[in-house]
């Protein structure tokens, strides 16, 4: 297993505090069926969603692979980071209040400027030797700025025929599948298979061509959503049995490096890792239910199945590979502290994707609106937030302490 080395605290820190607020956002907006919350629902929804996407999973990935994967003494990326945190921090501030408009608009599109800027960057400053890194981070880059042209459909969309219709959500869809599904996942599967030191193999070549011919194909069934035709559901067939067919490429890969990771990794880390491969394992186990045009159906028009399956990816897998790779790094003191954090977080995600999950199901059965449903997912939402912000604690408290032995020991 790659031996780690200490990523930058103070920008780790800065994206963990994006997303405790993208968190506290998100408990805001489960509030707001409990109780009133003086703010527009709509707006507050871009706000939580532009913060988790752009303020902690982007920055995170930014941090992680300017860490391992450049010479990160360039200080042309520690200026790119402080821009797009300054963007991140506009639309924190912009979005709440005046949803999609000028100035959120401005700070999106700076966001956006920002990234391709850093694509540019890494791409011409990466020291990555290795081919199964250096291949998952090219393509990982290359689906977020593929991603980036459903943002430039949106204007055009609204123009030509309004936010009603397909243009406009396809568009909305296209940007959010390949974000989540190529820019995204991807990204955290090369800083894994780093990590790992997964090595290039004619296992690898399989995998690689099927993960990226899968998040290609299964862009069909959103498409189907707002446009049907029977063709676009072989489509997204293909795509989900290349995508089991990827998934069990995938364990085959990382079993023996997890067999070793058991003797020389901390209990914690690799408990967040089996965490994380489960939560990926369940998503393209749900994903599979697609090929049922039923289920697939029932999923677009009930929303506690969308959010529940969006979770699943950003907090179960992409956010539990994020916590892993911090943990590992040795940024954290493995105390009470960092224990009730991380598994307080996990439990608050369980209980909310099942909540959403068996809510979901009443529906469909025709069972209505659980007992106490909004306050229950308000109550459970909680201990995301202390999970986050005991992990926050848990890295402040950890440096100054070691700085403050230092200083005693002089």
């Amino acid at each position: 297993m790659q031996k780690t080395s200490k990523i930058p605290k103070k920008l780790t820190v800065i994206c963990l505090i994006n997303f405790l607020i993208a968190a506290v956002m998100g408990l805001v907006l489960r509030y707001a069926f409990v109780g009133e919350i003086g703010l527009n629902y709509r707006y507050l929804t871009h706000a939580h969603s532009h913060v988790a996407m752009l303020g902690w999973v982007y920055l995170m990935l930014f941090t992680l692979m300017v860490h391992y994967f450049t010479s990160s003494k360039l200080p042309v990326f520690k200026t790119l980071f402080w821009v797009t945190q300054f963007s991140v921090v506009g639309m924190m501030l912009s979005f709440p209040f005046q949803g999609y408009a000028a100035v959120s608009i401005i700070f999106s599109t700076l966001h956006i400027l920002c990234s391709y800027y850093f694509v540019y960057l890494i791409w011409r400053h990466h020291k990555v030797k290795s081919l199964v890194p250096r291949y998952l981070l090219k393509t990982s880059l290359t689906f977020m700025v593929i991603s980036t042209f459903g943002v430039w459909c949106l204007g055009p969309a609204v123009s030509m025929l309004g936010q009603a219709s397909a243009f406009y959500q396809i568009a909305i869809q296209f940007f959010l599948h390949f974000q989540f599904n190529g820019w995204f996942l991807i990204a955290v599967i090369a800083v894994f298979f780093y990590l790992f030191q997964v090595e290039y193999s004619k296992l690898f070549r399989l995998f690689f061509k099927l993960l990226i011919a899968s998040t290609v194909l299964t862009f069909a069934l959103p498409i189907q959503w707002f446009a049907p035709h029977n063709m676009l559901l072989y489509i997204n067939a293909l795509g989900t049995v290349l995508h089991l067919i990827m998934a069990f490429f995938f364990l085959k890969l990382i079993q023996p490096k997890l067999l070793l990771a058991l003797q020389s990794q901390p209990k914690l880390v690799i408990r967040l890792y089996q965490f994380s491969i489960f939560c990926f394992v369940l998503k393209i186990s749900v994903q599979t239910l697609a090929l049922f045009p039923e289920f697939s159906q029932m999923v677009n028009t009930h929303r506690n199945l969308v959010i529940g399956f969006i979770h699943l990816l950003m907090l179960g897998v992409i956010t539990g590979f994020l916590f892993s790779f911090i943990i590992q790094s040795q940024r954290v003191k493995h105390n009470k502290t960092l224990f009730i954090g991380v598994y307080t977080f996990i439990a608050g995600f369980i209980l909310t994707e099942l909540t959403l999950a068996i809510q979901g199901a009443a529906y469909y059965f025709g069972k209505g609106l659980l007992p106490n449903y909004f306050l229950l997912l308000f109550l459970f939402s909680i201990p995301l937030v202390l999970g986050i912000a005991l992990i926050i604690l848990n890295i402040i408290t950890y440096n100054t302490n070691t700085l403050c032995t230092r200083n005693l020991n002089r």
